[in-house]
């Protein structure tokens, strides 16, 4: 039988000090793009994607996390006294969304060790991976494009961004070769090379946050040496992982924005609010007014 992928994994333990003081008291995943936090634009992406169930890996002072995933009786009660139904059907999709299981990381240790702590809820099928400060706006969602390349190929995918320039060294990097099919975006994955030097990059090819993984890949973190900082870092775990399997990266079709940057996260809300049908017109407008 051929493996389908169910279950997502959102790492979300971080601390979030790039937007620091926002992120003191309240979770940066659940900082707005105009009215929905950035990890919703990741739970849904995976739910439009066949992903049924969702696991969350988080840490002190996330419970707003599961806050806003759950049944709040108390608001729904009060809007549906006063009538607000479109609010009402708004906050009850929220919680009605998808089934979703949360895994305490005391410490944060390293993407590897936030996917490691995944382990017993996955158990021994493949599933998807989600970076929830990549948001990416896509007619037929990335991370569903990824599936396709699964379900035809039962191997691990990667996404992948063309990044030309200085810029790659900002990135984890694929050396890889052309793969047949999917329109010249499947690329067989030979190694990865995390920053390098412009230079020194076997592609332009950078690894972006969105992954399909086998189960094998948990051995692979069980067995991988930690780095730096105790941290125990996923690329490593995909090197070991890369001797046993083929693996693939995926060029995928949308538009990434970087929400953990300040600029990436300006950007994401000035352009989902001009698509909305409800501030587009309006905002629009503003912009063009504003002396700049």
């Amino acid at each position: 039988m051929k493996m389908k992928v169910r279950k997502a994994v959102f790492p979300a333990a971080g601390l979030g000090t790039r937007f620091l003081p926002a992120t003191k008291a309240q979770p940066k995943e659940m900082l707005p793009i105009v009215d929905k936090p950035i990890i919703q634009y990741g739970v849904e992406e995976a739910m439009a994607s066949g992903c049924d169930q969702i696991l969350i890996i988080t840490g002190r002072g996330k419970q707003a996390i599961e806050d806003h995933f759950d049944v709040s009786y108390e608001l729904e009660k009060m809007l549906e006294e006063r009538r607000k139904t479109d609010l009402l059907k708004i906050v009850r999709n929220i919680s009605d969304m998808m089934h979703v299981a949360y895994v305490r990381q005391k410490e944060a240790l390293g993407l590897g060790h936030a996917v490691l702590m995944a382990r017993e809820l996955v158990g021994n099928e493949p599933f998807a991976v989600l970076l929830a400060d990549d948001v990416i706006d896509a007619t037929v969602p990335a991370l569903k494009q990824m599936v396709d390349v699964f379900d035809q190929k039962q191997c691990s995918v990667i996404a992948a961004q063309v990044v030309e320039g200085k810029m790659i060294s900002s990135y984890g990097v694929f050396d890889a070769q052309p793969a047949e099919g999917f329109n010249g975006r499947l690329f067989e994955i030979r190694n990865m090379v995390e920053k390098p030097r412009p230079e020194d990059a076997p592609s332009n090819l950078a690894i972006i946050g969105r992954y399909i993984l086998t189960p094998a890949i948990f051995d692979c973190l069980a067995k991988t040496p930690t780095g730096a900082g105790g941290e125990l870092q996923l690329t490593d775990g995909l090197r070991m992982l890369l001797k046993q399997e083929k693996m693939y990266a995926y060029v995928y079709e949308g538009k990434r924005y970087d929400t953990g940057d300040k600029l990436g996260f300006l950007k994401a809300t000035v352009e989902f609010a001009l698509k909305r049908n409800d501030l587009g017109g309006p905002f629009r407008e503003y912009l063009k007014g504003l002396k700049l």
